[in-house]
C-alpha cells in the first residue's frame, strides 16, 4: 500500500483526503518512482477547485522527484536506481510512490538534490519556454513579470538577469519586493501601494515593455495590456485571481497591434526532444549556480490542506514542496 492524496469532489482544501491505495507494478512504458519530494503549484489549485476539470475521483500534483524502483516492458529512458524528476501529466504527484510514463522522466544531474528538483521542474521549465520560445528574449529587452516573488517569479528574476533583460516585477508587500530585488529584478512595484500600469510607463519613459508575463489573470489583464509597447506580447500563463473576462480584439488593435497568447507547459513539452532540450537548459543554469531554486516552504504530505490554504492566501514566497 502507498499513501496518496485523492479528491472525490471539487472545492476548498478540505476536499483533499490522504488515503491508502494498492500500487501495482509498472505497465509497459512505465516506471515506478518512490518519491522523495513533490512540487506544489497554483495549477494544483485549479484542478482542485474545478477551474481545470478532470475525472473524479482523481489525484493532484504535477511534479516530483525520486528514485526509480521498477520499470515496465519496453522502457529505455530510465533504469532502476536512477534519480529522476518530472513535470506535467498525468496528474497525481501527491503520493508516496507512483507509476509514471517513462517518457516523462528526466535523469537528474548528481549535483541537483531531490528538494531542488521537485521545486524547479514545472516552474523552471515554465520560465525556460516563456523566455526562450514564447517570446524569445534578448539582451536589452524590458519585460513586466507579475508575482515576481513567487516560485516562478524568483526563477524568472534570475534568468532575466542572466540574459541581460530588464525585469520589472510586481509583488504584494515590501518584504516580497526586497526578495525579488535580491534575486535580480531591476524594478519592483508593490501593487498595494502603487498603480503598476502607471509605474511601468514611468520606468520605461512612456515606451512600454516588450512582453508582460501574467499568471494572475482577471485582476491584472487589462492593466497589463496598457503596459505593452506597440507590437508587444501579452503572455497570460495563469489565473490566480480567476480566469480572464472575455474581451474585444479591438482592445489589442487600439493599443498598437498587440499580440496575446495563452501557453501551457504540456504544449511546449509535447515531444521528448522538446522536453530534453528544455531540461538541459534548466539543469545547466541551476547546476552552474546562475539560477538558484529557493525552497522556502516544506510540508508533510498529510499537511497538504495547510499548504494550499497558504498558497491561495499568497502567504508563501519562493517554492513550496511536500515531503512524503
Amino acid at each position: 500500500m502507498t499513501k496518496v492524496i485523492r479528491i472525490n469532489r471539487v472545492g476548498g482544501p478540505e476536499v483533499m483526503e490522504l488515503v491508502d491505495v494498492e500500487l501495482g507494478p509498472p505497465g509497459p512504458g512505465e516506471a515506478q518512482v518512490r518519491q522523495h519530494a513533490i512540487g506544489i503549484n497554483f495549477i494544483d489549485v485549479y484542478f482542485r477547485t474545478g477551474l481545470y476539470p478532470q475525472p473524479l475521483p482523481g489525484g493532484l500534483g504535477m511534479e516530483g522527484a525520486g528514485v526509480v524502483e521498477a520499470i515496465g516492458e519496453g522502457v529505455t529512458e530510465v533504469k532502476v536506481g536512477d534519480r529522476v524528476a518530472y513535470a506535467g501529466r498525468p496528474i497525481g504527484a501527491y503520493a508516496e510512490a507512483r507509476n509514471m510514463p517513462a517518457s516523462q522522466l528526466l535523469v537528474l544531474p548528481d549535483n541537483v538534490d531531490f528538494d531542488t528538483a521537485a521545486a524547479m521542474m514545472l516552474q523552471g521549465l515554465t520560465v525556460q519556454y516563456l523566455f526562450h520560445r514564447t517570446v524569445p528574449l534578448k539582451a536589452g529587452d524590458t519585460i513586466l513579470f507579475h508575482a515576481a516573488a513567487g516560485g516562478v517569479g524568483l526563477i524568472a528574476c534570475q534568468w532575466a538577469k542572466l540574459l541581460g533583460v530588464t525585469l520589472i516585477g510586481t509583488v504584494g508587500s515590501d518584504e516580497k519586493a526586497e526578495l525579488a530585488t535580491r534575486n535580480g529584478a531591476h524594478h519592483v512595484i508593490n501593487y498595494n501601494k502603487e498603480n503598476f500600469t502607471t509605474r511601468v510607463r514611468e520606468i520605461t519613459g512612456g515606451k512600454g515593455v516588450t512582453a508582460v508575463y501574467d499568471s494572475i489573470g482577471k485582476d491584472t489583464f487589462i492593466g497589463s495590456l496598457d503596459c505593452l509597447r506597440p507590437l508587444g506580447t501579452m503572455v497570460s500563463f495563469g489565473n490566480a485571481s480567476g480566469p480572464v473576462d472575455p474581451f474585444s480584439l479591438n482592445e489589442l488593435a487600439s493599443r498598437g497591434s498587440l499580440f496575446v497568447t495563452r501557453p501551457s507547459l504540456m504544449a511546449y513539452m509535447a515531444t521528448r526532444a522538446d522536453l530534453e532540450m528544455a531540461a538541459k537548459s534548466l539543469f545547466g543554469v541551476v547546476a552552474s549556480g546562475e539560477v538558484k531554486i529557493d525552497v522556502r516552504q516544506r510540508y508533510a504530505l498529510a499537511d497538504v490542506a495547510r499548504a494550499h490554504t497558504e498558497l491561495e492566501a499568497r502567504l508563501t514566497t519562493g517554492s513550496s514542496i511536500l515531503l512524503p
